[in-house]
């Protein structure tokens, strides 16, 4: 069927049964025929065709053992009141030709609608289309922007050339991580003062650098990084470590993975204790108020090779000390330290004994440095290690009590020194 779309607004569709055979132009010429007079003459047929009013007559009709049946198709341009009444007409035909004829309106149909529905399902398809080739395009166009930053952001370091972020220079602080990946993920994240090692051969640029700024190493969690962290604790002076989880990788981490890693770094002094490293640790001679400090002897070869794993390796043990006789001010010191266990925080006390600040242990040689002026004591669950006590000696803190005693080569003069084990 063709429908002359210039005429339509509305389509009547209708139903014909004819008791005989007949064609096309015996319906059509049934329907104007029969129609001509009963609407008047605003609403001839004939009138309204040459109007362009009503569109051409379709008729679609089939014959079958004597009888005939089809469809009618007449477009409209006329108003809806105007087209219900045409289409109430067509069924007052009984005959089309010398056969008996029924002929009933299943429908008249606003095209428009029909239209607009259509329009309506191919825009939501193009639509889907469009925001799936912009959701890619986009994807991909954030992807390249933001690794050709990346790319520009990252220099090279040292007669080495090593892969950094671009505030290594000129930041007071620095991250050493593994590769040129590390630093790239930790330029996602924010942080641009990292510098890669490139191996476990470590540059002397490292080396260099690590004596004039404070050092954090942030290495992956596997072997390949335990065996850089032993060759930095050697050749380099680090401050604090952070580590990704045991078996994961740094580039592997999320922004809020590698935050977290960093905010809970350990001073390298407490590490070394915790996993049995003192040996191979070199003291950070930049911090140390009398001078470098004398690197410990070199761990046989054969224990050297050992990767550090915190689930076998243990703390090593002191000596045994003999409890020294429990004063007030002892019996206090020993209340607030077995407070503190488990928490692993530090209490700062001032001239009379107050707990003048608490800070997390990893924070407690920082704030020494920033605020430690005046105090008189320090109180903390953790190791008492070489750096601590040079500070304390530098501040005039004439007490630190600790749970246990780490690897101390000079113990200052004038400063009273406790463990757990003097208040059993």
């Amino acid at each position: 069927m063709t429908i002359d779309p210039s005429a339509m607004k509305y389509l009547i569709q209708a139903r014909l049964e004819a008791d005989g055979i007949v064609e096309k132009p015996d319906v059509v010429g049934a329907i104007f025929g029969q129609t001509e007079g009963l609407l008047g003459e605003e609403l001839d047929l004939r009138d309204l065709q040459k109007s362009g009013r009503i569109g051409r007559i379709e008729v679609e009709v089939d014959s079958k053992k004597g009888r005939s049946s089809g469809a009618i198709f007449i477009p409209s341009s006329l108003d809806q009141v105007e087209t219900s009444i045409l289409a109430a007409a067509l069924e007052t035909i009984d005959r089309v030709g010398p056969c008996k004829a029924q002929i009933k309106v299943e429908k008249v149909e606003d095209v428009r609608v029909t239209k607009r529905n259509k329009i309506i399902e191919r825009a939501k398809q193009l639509l889907g289309q469009m925001l799936e080739g912009s959701k890619a395009t986009g994807t991909d166009l954030l992807d390249e922007v933001r690794a050709s930053v990346q790319v520009s952001e990252i220099v090279s370091f040292g007669s080495e050339r090593l892969p950094a972020g671009p505030n290594v220079e000129d930041s007071d602080a620095i991250v050493i991580v593994e590769g040129r990946q590390d630093v790239l993920t930790l330029l996602r994240s924010g942080i641009k003062n990292a510098v890669a090692v490139e191996g476990t051969n470590v540059p002397k640029s490292i080396q260099d650098l690590s004596r004039e700024k404070v050092v954090t190493v942030f290495l992956d969690g596997d072997r390949g990084g335990d065996l850089i962290l032993k060759e930095l604790l050697q050749v380099a002076e680090v401050d604090f470590i952070a580590r990704a989880p045991r078996g994961r990788e740094v580039e592997e981490l999320t922004q809020k993975q590698i935050m977290k890693a960093l905010r809970n770094k350990i001073p390298a002094e407490q590490y070394v204790e915790m996993y049995g490293l003192g040996a191979m640790y070199k003291h950070p001679e930049k911090e140390a108020p009398g001078g470098p400090m004398p690197e410990a002897p070199a761990r046989p070869a054969s224990e050297a090779a050992e990767p550090m794993e915190p689930a076998r390796m243990a703390p090593r043990p002191e000596p045994a000390r003999a409890p020294r006789p429990v004063t007030p001010q002892l019996e206090k010191y020993r209340d607030i330290l077995l407070g503190l266990g488990g928490t692993s925080k530090a209490k700062i006390l001032g001239g009379d004994d107050a707990v003048v600040a608490e800070v997390p242990v990893r924070e407690l040689v920082e704030t020494l440095k920033d605020n430690g002026k005046g105090a008189k004591a320090i109180v903390f669950d953790g190791i008492i290690t070489q750096r601590i006590l040079d500070i304390a000696s530098e501040l005039g803190i004439r007490s630190v009590i600790g749970t246990k005693m780490g690897t101390v080569t000079k113990q200052p003069a004038g400063i009273e020194v406790l463990t757990r084990d003097d208040f059993a």
